[in-house]
């Protein structure tokens, strides 16, 4: 959400009194009044009973439902029909035949590394004895992204027509990538049933936002004297549209692409609660059974998923790997391409080449045949032979399956490939849970967390007057980020207070906001520790990368197992969940101030911890402070999960709503999170640029 405000903080600051004397007055009026009025201060009844909001929609929505049944339902037999019929081959296709079909590509676009990575994913879905879930998943996957990325390239391109059509578009958008994931599945199941085509559904309203704006952004970036040129030589608005500005906006189209399987996928993770099956029904029954193994192996399945499509989208975007190397150097296939300069690197490379040249040459004999039979195809022919080598591939395989001898055939993935994780991991945990050192911890840590921060903090929120913590927020919002935001942040309110949700609302930003501030007691050491060491940054670097690609609610069950069901586990599942990026900001951040800073310090006498608190850090502090942005909205992204593990506020509301086929509760509660995000969000950018600002960085 990148916007900025129209105020700077600059324009709005109060004077000679400092900020952080504003705040402190502000919250011990807060505690006076709270002291005064001791008991839970909720908005005026008659206003509520003024806003059914909750009402309008559940009304709304059934006039739809009777206007537009036909419609749906005729929608999703379609798409549920294509897309068990897709779900059913790949069942019965032979596994190595699914392993060649995403393994050439990647070695086509990544080469062998990629191709290595891709094997490796794709083998974990058998080992962890989850394929035919993961030929579920991936068959819910392929209707959906393709679906998305049609339905997004054409908004996508009517935006870049229109300036008019971009700015009515813009906020819906702007909504729909910060609303719940779980208010998607219920209008979804109220339109579609439960189901695959309710699944379907969810996941491309949720997943179609990157789809649209990277398009429209990479029509919109074609350089205008191109669009002249090809103007001038008489071209046709349609010519221009897909023969040039298409082409030029490929790149920009592709990373849409990666990032609308990447927003497909973790959906595709949740529509287990809409009756879909697949990898997120494997986790949700691990997580109903507490089976903390299990659940690691469903989620490493998701995360193998998501690493092969990540990466092979990505490759397909970067320009080819020819055009990448110098004259007259050699490309890798497998050692990093930095290692060319070493003899011994070159020799192994030889060797992998030789043996691609000798793996080509059915495909060779293929491109040998077409130009005896025309020229023209042969040139196609070689043009792609890695797709030639994948077709022969796949139907060699197909065909060893269908008429070799029952000894011969592949069918599907060996059970004596099969490895188990879980038993191991299992047998760890339930030993922690009953080691007196581990309970003492564990319980410390959920006191402290409840007791010094939680509570209180909610109590403040919610036993003070509704009216003047409307004020305060809305006072300091002004003062921070300008009036534009602030009159955000007081309508944000009156919209929760009025939608009968204060309560709610005041939990969750008391969860939310402890949940940032423990994620930066724990995160700030980490990242400082990161930057000032490369090998802690070297060990911690693919456990981020883990913990930001892994399903979200896998985090659940260890939180239950070592916390137990109370909202202190959800803080906790919630701030293991969101850290990964203020680790990453502050170790980067550090890692930039310039060295002849930190060399003028210590000439000047600086200790090493002077150096870091007194110059670093404030240097630092921009990118700390994009990270601490990034860490709330991913902290109101779990809320929704959280309930699951005795998680309130709206979360919690949301969830309800959900299994209540609730929609108007669903999409108020919603909202109310939408709207808290968005307030956040411009906050931390605004405190952001001020910083960026005082240090001459913009």
């Amino acid at each position: 959400m990148a916007t900025t405000t129209e105020d700077t903080a600059a324009e709005a600051k109060t004077g000679i009194v400092p900020g952080w004397l504003i705040v402190l007055g502000v919250v011990g009026v807060g505690l006076a009044l709270l002291l005064t009025m001791g008991a839970e201060q909720e908005w005026p009844e008659e206003v509520r009973s003024r806003f059914p909001f909750v009402d309008w929609v559940n009304q709304a929505q059934k006039w739809l439902e009777v206007n537009l049944k036909w419609f749906t339902r005729a929608v999703g037999g379609g798409v549920v029909a294509v897309l068990e019929a897709i779900e059913l081959f790949l069942w019965t296709v032979p596994w190595l035949a699914v392993l060649a079909a995403l393994t050439i590509p990647a070695l086509a676009y990544g080469g062998l590394r990629l191709a290595l990575v891709t094997v490796v994913g794709v083998m974990m879905w058998g080992v962890f004895g989850a394929w035919d879930e993961s030929m579920s998943t991936l068959a819910l996957m392929g209707v959906a992204v393709t679906l998305s990325v049609v339905i997004g390239v054409g908004l996508g391109i009517w935006s870049a027509q229109s300036d008019r059509f971009e700015a009515i578009l813009r906020p819906v958008l702007d909504t729909m990538q910060v609303m719940p994931a779980f208010v998607y599945l219920l209008p979804a199941i109220f339109f579609f049933g439960v189901g695959y085509a309710a699944a379907v559904m969810a996941v491309i309203i949720y997943a179609l936002p990157p789809m649209i704006r990277l398009t429209n952004l990479g029509i919109r970036q074609v350089p205008p004297t191109m669009i002249e040129a090809a103007e001038s030589f008489g071209t046709t608005r349609t010519q221009l549209l897909f023969k040039v500005q298409i082409p030029q906006a490929l790149p920009s189209i592709l990373l849409g692409v990666n990032q609308t399987i990447m927003m497909a996928l973790a959906l595709a993770v949740l529509a287990v609660f809409v009756g879909a099956g697949g990898l997120g029904e494997v986790v949700w029954k691990a997580i109903v059974r507490l089976r903390v193994g299990a659940s690691l192996e469903g989620g490493l399945c998701i995360v193998g998923m998501a690493i092969i499509f990540d990466r092979l989208s990505q490759a397909m975007a970067a320009p080819p790997r020819s055009l990448q190397l110098s004259p007259g150097e050699m490309m890798f296939r497998l050692l990093p391409q930095s290692w060319e300069r070493f003899a011994p690197a070159r020799v192994v490379e030889k060797g992998i080449d030789l043996l691609w040249q000798v793996g080509c040459l059915p495909a060779r004999g293929v491109t040998w045949l077409a130009e005896r039979v025309s020229g023209g195809l042969g040139d196609w022919v070689e043009r792609h032979t890695y797709l030639v080598m994948g077709i022969l591939v796949i139907a060699a395989l197909l065909a060893i399956d269908a008429y070799a001898p029952r000894a011969w055939q592949i069918g599907s993935y060996p059970r004596s490939l099969e490895f188990s994780i879980r038993q191991p991991i299992d047998a760890g945990i339930e030993w922690l849970t009953v080691n007196p050192t581990f309970i003492a911890i564990t319980q410390g840590i959920r006191t402290t967390v409840f007791l010094y921060f939680l509570q209180p903090l909610d109590q403040l929120l919610t036993q003070t007057p509704w009216w003047y913590v409307t004020a305060a927020f809305t006072g300091l919002a002004w003062m921070v980020a300008g009036r534009w935001i602030a009159l955000l942040t007081f309508v944000s309110l009156v919209f929760c207070g009025a939608a009968g949700l204060w309560a709610l609302t005041m939990y969750t930003v008391a969860g939310t906001t402890v949940s940032v501030l423990v994620c930066l007691i724990l995160g700030l050491p980490i990242g400082i520790w990161a930057a000032y060491s490369r090998t802690v940054d070297q060990i911690i670097r693919p456990i981020l990368d883990l913990m930001q690609t892994i399903p979200s609610f896998v985090y659940l069950i260890p939180a239950l197992f070592f916390f137990g069901g109370n909202p202190t586990t959800a803080i906790i599942a919630t701030v293991v969940y969101a850290i990964p990026p203020i680790i990453r900001t502050t170790a980067l951040g550090l890692r930039q101030v310039p060295v002849q800073i930190g060399e003028v310090a210590t000439a000047f006498g600086t200790t090493p911890i002077q150096s870091l608190i007194k110059v670093k850090l404030p240097l630092a502090l921009p990118s700390i402070l994009l990270g601490v942005n990034q860490t709330v909205i991913m902290a109101l992204a779990m809320q929704t999960v959280t309930p699951l593990v005795a998680g309130l506020g709206l979360g919690k509301e949301v969830y309800d709503a959900m299994s209540t086929a609730n929609t108007g509760k669903g999409l108020a509660a919603g909202i109310g999170i939408v709207l808290m995000a968005v307030v956040l969000d411009r906050i931390t950018q605004a405190t952001t640029a001020t910083q960026r600002r005082a240090l001459g960085l913009v």
